[in-house]
């Protein structure tokens, strides 16, 4: 077995499974939608990411490609969240929460490909 296929492996399906955490929930109810939860997918999708450089393949071009999708889009989320709560005094609304979320639906969109390339180049592997 492989520590860094491991590894890699991990962080590419915690990078899914939170951002999907996120993402879960009423679209339009702030209350569904945990702002640290956002702030936890960001920085495992920054690990994955940096996980990725290494790979010279196609595929880990590809890889790489969906992980900046995901990195940026989170981010994007989050500043929206942070100029959302930061430009009046009251809680961020129903309509401003489903913008953040929408945002995080796409970057989870990209760790769903994501995970399906490496299935995909999981089971390639076995049949050599």
């Amino acid at each position: 077995m492989n520590l860094e296929k491991v590894i890699f492996g991990f962080f590419v399906l915690l990078a899914a499974t939170v951002n999907f955490g996120f993402v879960v929930g009423d679209l339009g109810d702030p209350d569904m939608h945990n702002i640290w939860e956002l702030y936890a997918a960001i920085v495992v999708n920054v690990v994955a990411l940096v996980l990725k450089f290494g790979d010279r393949t196609q595929i880990g071009a590809t890889h790489l490609a969906t992980s900046l999708v995901a990195v940026l889009q989170l981010i994007a989320a989050a500043s929206l969240y942070i100029y959302f709560t930061s430009s009046h005094s009251e809680s961020i609304t129903g309509p401003e929460i489903a913008s953040v979320v929408s945002l995080a639906c796409g970057a989870a969109l990209a760790n769903i490909v994501s995970l399906v390339l490496l299935v995909a180049e999981t089971v390639s592997f076995r049949r050599r």
